[in-house]
């Protein structure tokens, strides 16, 4: 009696694979080539791992060696984190007025500069009141601004434009741009480091010490050489 094909499309396995002989691929990839299925199964078995059909609709179908259960494993992991990074990317919401001060304004760019860090788009809105509908101008002048501020860690997705009376823009993280900007960061921190006097490369100096020169001693007249006025005197007398 043929065994049922196993449910949610999981791939044959071990005594459930059909096929008279298989195309075996080793656990490390390497290519063994067509096997009976006895002869395959039997070295999946000597190994203590599974054989498993991975290509069912090729002739022979192929089928490697592997540990399933750990592969199985493997496989939910990667959806899960795959979910989990799909999920996470969150429309933050910032808000700010045409007549927003330069305090306000820095605070706020800064939030916005985090939530683009953190991997969150941002939906920047400018909010009018009154009379400040008819200068969209001013709001459109604020977007622009703060898509410049925060060019190093996110790019415009949507560009402003009018919603009732608000003004909105979407931005959205651009990760080469961070990359670009972190690599600049680094490669300046590196360059001042390298620029900065070190004391301990420059030797002390010290003062020239002669040893060559010997000390000059002043001249010592005898009295033996040298004669006296008196004699000088008596010579002439005598002459």
């Amino acid at each position: 009696m043929a065994i049922a094909a196993p449910a949610n499309n999981e791939p044959r396995i071990n005594d459930r694979i059909r096929a008279r002989e298989v195309r075996l691929v080793a656990a490390d990839g390497e290519q063994i080539g067509i096997k009976p299925l006895p002869e395959a199964l039997a070295m999946a078995r000597e190994l203590d791992l599974d054989l498993v059909e991975v290509a069912d609709k090729a002739n022979p179908p192929v089928c490697r060696i592997m540990d399933y259960g750990k592969y199985k494993y493997e496989a939910a992991q990667r959806v899960k984190d795959s979910r989990r990074k799909s999920t996470n990317v969150v429309v933050k919401e910032m808000k700010y007025r045409p007549k927003i001060g330069t305090g306000d304004f820095d605070t706020k760019t800064r939030k916005v500069e985090h939530f683009l860090a953190e991997g969150h788009k941002v939906k920047v809105t400018i909010m009018f009141r009154g009379r400040e509908m008819q200068h969209p101008d001013l709001g459109k002048k604020i977007l622009d601004h703060v898509a410049e501020v925060v060019t190093d860690l996110g790019r415009v997705e949507v560009v402003p434009k009018l919603d009732g009376r608000n003004m909105v823009m979407v931005l959205a993280p651009d990760k080469k741009a961070q990359a670009a900007a972190a690599k600049r960061i680094a490669e300046e921190e590196a360059e001042a480091a390298g620029a900065a006097p070190s004391d301990t490369d420059t030797p002390a100096i010290e003062a020239p010490v002669s040893t060559d020169t010997p000390a000059v001693e002043a001249p010592v007249s005898t009295d033996a050489d040298t004669p006296t006025a008196s004699e000088a005197v008596d010579t002439d007398t005598n002459d």
